[in-house]
């Protein structure tokens, strides 16, 4: 079942019924025939005139709209009348359709060490429902920034833009499992549905089919059939969460322990897409930043052929297959696989971003930053793919646009830092937009940040070069380009493409770095 969006009218109808109008309309009708009723019986007896009878009626009938402005205006609740302060707008926000945020589930384990798998349930949740047509699903970045609802479910469901929310907790013992989940109503906070599950460790994946498909059952009145399952060795799916953990850090060392878990998922079960998919990932993202090998190289494009062979319709393993082309350079095969990625999955964020940056490297900049602005709609949260746009539009000359979208970036960079104040990637591609909105001395200090948290990683020495090369600070640029060079790698296409390296394409050292780099 589609929901399209309402029209003014139905909104407003939709409105009047929330505001229980009706009602009251239909008690005033009733009360107001039986005082009619009640008058002309004994208003004649009683030797009363008749305009009396006349006033009534009168009085009866422009009762109607004021009692109907009324209700418009106040709640009837049992503990008495008050105000309705939420407008039409913000009511219609929550109210056009079903839609929900998924929160990280609260880890109940005696040693509070089980984060990682907790997230991981959630995130399968999530990623189940995203796959039901006509459910809006909050993107994970913006709901995993909240523990929990803490009683305030409207609240929480204004920031997120929502009408409901799933919260739960876990507790792992052994090889036992308790999960609680509860799906909340935004508007009174109290629960829809809720349930407990207390089984072994190897029904974690009944589980989490069971929790999703309740939520649709509940949301949209349609039972639906939902498999998170994508292996079934408990232990296995254990190292992909770890793994995921350690990826979602985009720092090299974090690579390189991701891949030791992917590696380990996929030893314990040889038949897990997803974890096949990952471990590819991991060896692109090592050639991409820090170790351009063949056999990095050729170890992505095997890993991410085999999660193909195994899940021929997982959109994961098609984008994963894109990227493992990319950086071995068949962008015309990297190409396909992100259309076939987007086909299967048109809301994966990762397809459209690695699909940008492919773009990026072929120098095709237009279409790149619609891909980035199709990646940020998708995850609204996210800050690589708004910087990197703004840095294509400043590079292209759109001077005014980069600084309209440089200031949102901004905006969305600084709540990701309040809860990730280490990340280097944040800060330092930050530091283009606050370039362009003239923010210099703020970007110099978010520079030094950075780099007293981590100087000796190649991502972040890259981004340094490109700042202080927008700066115009030409040998420090230099400085920390050679560097990210020697201990990690540079793509020749992305440097050759990258406007904010512009300022040192005349120098000789620029042009003896891009040589061993195409070397």
């Amino acid at each position: 079942m589609r929901y399209q969006r309402r029209s003014f009218l139905a909104g407003l109808s939709a409105e009047i019924v929330r505001r229980r109008v009706y009602p009251v309309i239909i008690a005033y009708a009733l009360v107001a025939w039986a005082l009619l009723q009640i008058g002309e019986v004994t208003f004649e007896p009683l030797g009363l005139p008749d305009w009396v009878m006349r006033s009534l009626i009168v009085v009866a009938i422009a009762g109607f709209p004021v009692a109907a402005i009324l209700a418009w205006m106040f709640d009837i609740t049992p503990s008495g009348i008050r105000r309705d302060t939420r407008s039409l707008d913000a009511a219609k926000s929550l109210d056009e359709s079903p839609s929900i945020a998924v929160l990280p589930f609260t880890d109940m384990s005696q040693n509070q060490d089980q984060g990682y798998f907790c997230e991981g349930i959630a995130e399968a949740i999530l990623n189940a429902l995203t796959m039901i047509d006509g459910l809006h699903v909050a993107a994970r970045m913006s709901s995993f920034r909240y523990a929990s609802v803490n009683g305030d479910a409207r609240a929480l469901g204004k920031k997120l833009g929502v009408n409901s929310i799933l919260e739960g907790s876990v507790r792992k013992a052994g090889d036992r499992l308790r999960i609680t989940a509860q799906l909340v109503d935004v508007e009174d906070g109290y629960h829809i549905w809720s349930q407990m599950f207390d089984r072994k460790l190897e029904d974690v994946f009944a589980i989490q089919d069971e929790i999703a498909s309740s939520i649709a059952a509940s949301l949209l009145k349609t039972i639906v059939s939902l498999n998170t399952k994508t292996t079934t060795d408990v232990v296995a799916y254990d190292y992909y969460l770890r793994g995921k953990e350690f990826l979602n850090r985009f720092r090299k060392v974090d690579f390189e322990f991701a891949r030791q878990m992917f590696h380990q998922a996929v030893e314990k079960d040889p038949e897990f897409a997803l974890a096949w998919a990952s471990y590819a990932d991991c060896y692109s993202l090592e050639v991409m930043y820090a170790e351009p090998t063949p056999v990095f190289k050729s170890k992505a494009q095997e890993a991410s052929d085999r999660a193909l062979a195994l899940g021929p319709d997982l959109a994961e393993a098609h984008a994963s297959a894109g990227l493992a082309r990319l950086v071995n350079e068949d962008f015309v095969a990297a190409e396909l696989e992100f259309k076939k990625a987007i086909e299967l999955n048109p809301n994966l964020f990762e397809a459209y971003y690695y699909f940008a940056r492919t773009r990026f490297h072929q120098g095709d900049m237009v279409e790149a930053a619609e891909l980035f602005a199709k990646a940020a709609s998708l995850n609204p949260e996210d800050y690589q793919s708004r910087l990197l746009r703004v840095q294509i539009l400043r590079g292209a000359g759109q001077v005014a646009k980069a600084r309209d979208e440089a200031r949102q970036a901004i905006e969305v960079v600084e709540k990701h830092l309040e809860f990730h104040p280490d990340d280097v990637r944040a800060l330092h591609l930050g530091v283009g937009s606050l370039i362009v909105l003239g923010d210099t001395d703020r970007a110099i200090k978010w520079l030094k940040r950075g780099l007293e948290i981590d100087p000796d990683d190649p991502i972040s020495l890259y981004n340094v070069a490109c700042n202080y090369a927008t700066l115009g600070r030409i040998d420090e640029s230099l400085d920390n380009l050679e560097r990210a060079a020697e201990i990690g790698t540079i793509s020749k296409d992305w440097m050759e493409n990258d406007a904010d390296l512009v300022n040192l394409h005349s120098h000789p050292r620029y042009a003896s770095l891009l040589s061993k780099v195409a070397a």
